[in-house]
Formats: structure tokens, C-alpha cells, sequence
């Protein structure tokens, strides 16, 4: 990660700048199978991503409950939430918070869509979705990288994002649904 961006997540996330690696797993990538999942919503009941079959879905994993950049593309994400309805679309979220700090954020930030909890990265994990650990002066804290992926209705990942401009992301997702994919 080069210095600049570093810098400007550890500010967004007012931590310290130690930064350890977590993870060093390959991303998937476009036409590869989406790994099937089962994990708590902010409400506690089990989400799967096979109950989404014959829908688009996108799978979008955030650093950070309650914090900027996260809020942002949250927020984006809602008030997108009609067209990707209209589009046989929904918006899954998953960090590494608890179903319990995904409930203080949906609820603070009026959020509707599922986010889901991920602390043993299982997902993540599976997805290759890189992480990074910063030292804090309470200890260690591990979040997942910004990263999308668009699964098509046939459970098939068709494309991926290195999220870099949360606030264009959703109009991007969008465009790509209407697009097919591509």
C-alpha cells in the first residue's frame, strides 16, 4: 500500500501507524465461483448467500464500523438501495465488527441492508480479501481492505473493485449490473 493512501486510512480510522500484515491471500477474481457463506446479520439471524440465487449481489467488505469513509459508502449504498431493487439486486456488507456494532451503526446511520459480521474472517478469508493490522494504544486491531465483488444470478463473481472512490463506488456497481457484469 503506498504511504499516501496508508496515511489517509490510518487518519479515517484514528489509529496509530504501526502496521503489521494480517493477510496474504489471493483476492478472486472475475469468473471465479463465489464462495458460499453463512454469517450474522446486524440483527443476529443467519445471512447465506445462497438465499440470493437468481439475483445480483453485491458483496462489499469495509474496514470499519463508525468511521468516514465506511459511513460514506454506506450511506451511498442506501440511498442507492431502489435502483439496485429495480436492478434484481441486493447489498450485502461484511467487516470484521460484531453483529452487535453492526446494529449501533445501521442503526445511528439508518442503514436497511444487511451487514455482516465477520471477527473470525472466515469470509474474508475466503474471498482473499487482504487485511491489515494497526497497533493502537488499546492493542492490536485488525480490519478487512476496501473491496467489492459483483456476483451475477448464477453465483459466478464477474467483477471485482480495489475500492479507491467511495464516493462514485455504488454509481460504478450500478453500472455495472445494467451493464451485464462487465
Amino acid at each position: 500500500m503506498k504511504k499516501a493512501a496508508l496515511l489517509s486510512l490510518a487518519a479515517a480510522l484514528m489509529l496509530p501507524l504501526a502496521v503489521l500484515p494480517a493477510h496474504a491471500g489471493d483476492t478472486l477474481t472475475a469468473g471465479a465461483a463465489a464462495p458460499s457463506f453463512t454469517l450474522p446479520s446486524q440483527d443476529n439471524s443467519p445471512i447465506s448467500l445462497s438465499e440470493y440465487k437468481g439475483k445480483w449481489v453485491v458483496l462489499y467488505f469495509y474496514p470499519k464500523d463508525f468511521t468516514g469513509g465506511c459511513t460514506l459508502e454506506a450511506h451511498n449504498f442506501q440511498r442507492d438501495l431502489d435502483k439496485y431493487k429495480g436492478a434484481n439486486a441486493v447489498v450485502l456488507g461484511v467487516s470484521l465488527d460484531t453483529a452487535d456494532s453492526h446494529k449501533g451503526f445501521c442503526t445511528k446511520e439508518s442503514l436497511t441492508f444487511k451487514l455482516l459480521a465477520d471477527p473470525e474472517h472466515k469470509v474474508v478469508d475466503a474471498y482473499g480479501v487482504p487485511m491489515k493490522t494497526f497497533q493502537s494504544p488499546n492493542g492490536p486491531v485488525t480490519i478487512a481492505m476496501r473491496q467489492t465483488f459483483l456476483i451475477d444470478p448464477s453465483g459466478k463473481i464477474v467483477k471485482t473493485w480495489d475500492v479507491k472512490d467511495i464516493p462514485n463506488h455504488s454509481a460504478d456497481v450500478l453500472a455495472a449490473i445494467a451493464a451485464g457484469g462487465k
